[in-house]
């Protein structure tokens, strides 16, 4: 980085600083934002955590720093602080997988079905689920629900996979995913193994059966950060959003972190797998929302009020 570079990041975290503390606003980063980013955030987590954390801070103004369903379970959470957002255009592959009319439509199909949706999606479909789920806790909450329920699981294929083969369950599973986590390449992840004998593969339970079938622990991106902060270990290859190896390194300096690469690298930039939606958060949209207080999530009341029942009950399971 030239001499130039660094002094513009020094200056727009200076007005990003002296904004914050104008608009009594606080900033929010998912892990898989650039680094820049989680540098200047009050609070760096997943998106439930985050939105979660949001409901107990003082503040008039918050800043989701990750993508546009993040922000929308922050409003639906906090219906009234204003919620803002750096790109308005930061969607997800996995939430846009499963629109609201498809899902309804679904439902019409299997009337006898309960409808259990990963957080990772749309507040239109969260109002249309009976009771939403993480990565951390899914496992725990379907094994609550009664044996003999029929449940729809949407709408990551692989992360309600992997569920039904821990739990036993025969859910039936929405065909989407997350464009990340189902492209790393399994020939590469075999051969950083062969290189590397003995080290631990991590992975986030998004990735597809034959990468968690070569995987020694599975994951949410909070489980993988914290089981390499406590494990003896030194060295990991990690199979999730290349995002959180800034975390992870901060947290474990002396420690080596080998990211798997996706299938295609083309295009990317590094064999690193990284969500390009994620990327567009950077530190002049950063200051640039907070100084116009724009874009801002809003929320339909009606669809608020139908969204935070699943969300709540979630909160009760876990």
């Amino acid at each position: 980085m030239s001499l130039e570079e660094q002094d513009k990041i020094l200056d727009l975290r200076f007005k990003i600083l002296e904004l914050k503390k104008q608009k009594n606003a606080v900033i929010f980063a998912h892990y898989y934002t650039r680094p820049e980013i989680q540098d200047i955030a009050d609070f760096i987590g997943d998106s439930l955590a985050l939105a979660q954390q949001a409901t107990r801070v003082q503040a008039d103004i918050l800043v989701m720093c990750g993508v546009h369903f993040m922000g929308e379970t922050m409003k639906i959470l906090c219906p009234d602080k204003k919620v803002l957002i750096p790109d308005m255009n930061a969607g997800c592959s996995l939430a846009d997988s499963c629109r609201a009319e498809d899902l309804a439509a679904f439902k019409a199909q299997h009337p006898d079905h309960m409808v259990v949706s990963y957080v990772n999606t749309s507040a239109d479909v969260k109002a249309l689920t009976d009771v939403v789920v993480t990565s951390s806790n899914a496992k725990k909450i379907v094994d609550q629900l009664p044996k003999d329920a029929k449940i729809i699981f949407g709408p990551d294929y692989n992360l309600g996979s992997y569920i039904n083969s821990v739990t036993g369950r025969d859910m039936l599973l929405w065909n989407g995913a997350c464009h990340v986590h189902s492209r790393f390449s399994l020939e590469a992840l075999l051969q950083l193994k062969k290189e590397n004998p003995g080290v631990e593969v991590l992975a986030h339970p998004e990735c597809k059966a034959p990468i968690l079938a070569h995987s020694d622990v599975i994951g949410s991106t909070k489980a993988l950060l914290e089981h390499t902060i406590q494990s003896s270990a030194k060295r990991f290859i990690i199979a999730t959003e290349s995002g959180i190896l800034h975390e992870m390194q901060k947290a474990c300096p002396d420690k080596e972190f080998i990211p798997v690469p996706p299938e295609v690298t083309e295009g990317i930039g590094c064999s690193c797998n990284e969500c390009e939606y994620m990327r567009m958060n950077t530190l002049e949209k950063v200051y640039a929302c907070l100084r116009d207080e724009q874009p801002e999530i809003k929320v339909k009341k009606e669809t608020a009020e139908k969204a935070v029942s699943s969300i709540q009950r979630m909160l009760q399971m876990s």
